[in-house]
């Protein structure tokens, strides 16, 4: 959803910072793979010390590189089908990390078995979210929009660990249980989106008026 709102404003302000990344030599595929390296490691070094600030903070700064790509890409003027694997890729794994290191850290410093359920279930449903709308442009249908995507995924998450690093209580928890409400309406939001897609392509095109071709 924030893709669709924020997308022009983020812009605005990455696309300068692509631009100069791009002239620095650097390639899109590289700040992809930096980014990726670097929150997976700050994921699983710093959530499962209870560290949640440091871990809040430094995969928030390496997850904002996932910004740069897109826009070191269009600063280059193309991007690439390995590019967008790769990207998609990467994001899965950032996502992966994120939340099994959280649901480490409700089982093994918070002794907190509601909320490490919670995070297993927000790191499945991100899989599958991401997985649905994948199998269904190969397909050749769509399945985009819901209501948490990708970056919804990670404020939520992370607000919720950031405050619970700046000592507000329960903040874990209420935002697993939040993320997987929510993820759930967005698995549904995106099977129907594909059901509709599926039926508007059976059905073929609209028939031509009768007794002439098309204008």
């Amino acid at each position: 959803m924030l893709n669709i709102f924020a997308r022009a404003s983020v812009s605005r302000v990455t696309d300068p910072i692509g631009r100069a990344l791009v002239r620095a030599g650097l390639t899109p595929n590289v700040m992809t793979v930096l980014g990726t390296v670097g929150a997976m490691a700050c994921a699983l070094v710093f959530f499962p010390r209870g560290m949640l600030l440091w871990g809040t903070f430094t995969v928030w700064g390496f997850a904002m590189l996932d910004l740069l790509d897109g826009a070191m890409a269009r600063a280059r003027g193309y991007g690439t089908p390995f590019g967008a694997v790769l990207d998609a890729t990467c994001d899965r794994l950032v996502d992966g990390a994120v939340f099994a290191a959280i649901a480490w850290w409700c089982f093994a410093v918070d002794h907190n078995d509601r909320a490490a359920a919670a995070a297993l279930i927000c790191l499945v449903l991100a899989q599958v979210i991401s997985y649905v709308k994948a199998r269904a442009e190969a397909s050749g249908l769509a399945a985009d929009g819901g209501l948490v995507e990708r970056a919804e995924r990670l404020i939520i998450a992370l607000v919720g660990t950031g405050l619970h690093g700046f000592g507000v209580p329960y903040t874990v928890e209420i935002s697993l249980w939040l993320l997987a409400v929510l993820s759930v309406i967005t698995l549904l939001q995106r099977a129907a989106a594909v059901a509709s897609a599926a039926r508007e392509a059976a059905a073929g095109p609209p028939d031509l008026p009768a007794g002439g071709a098309q204008p």
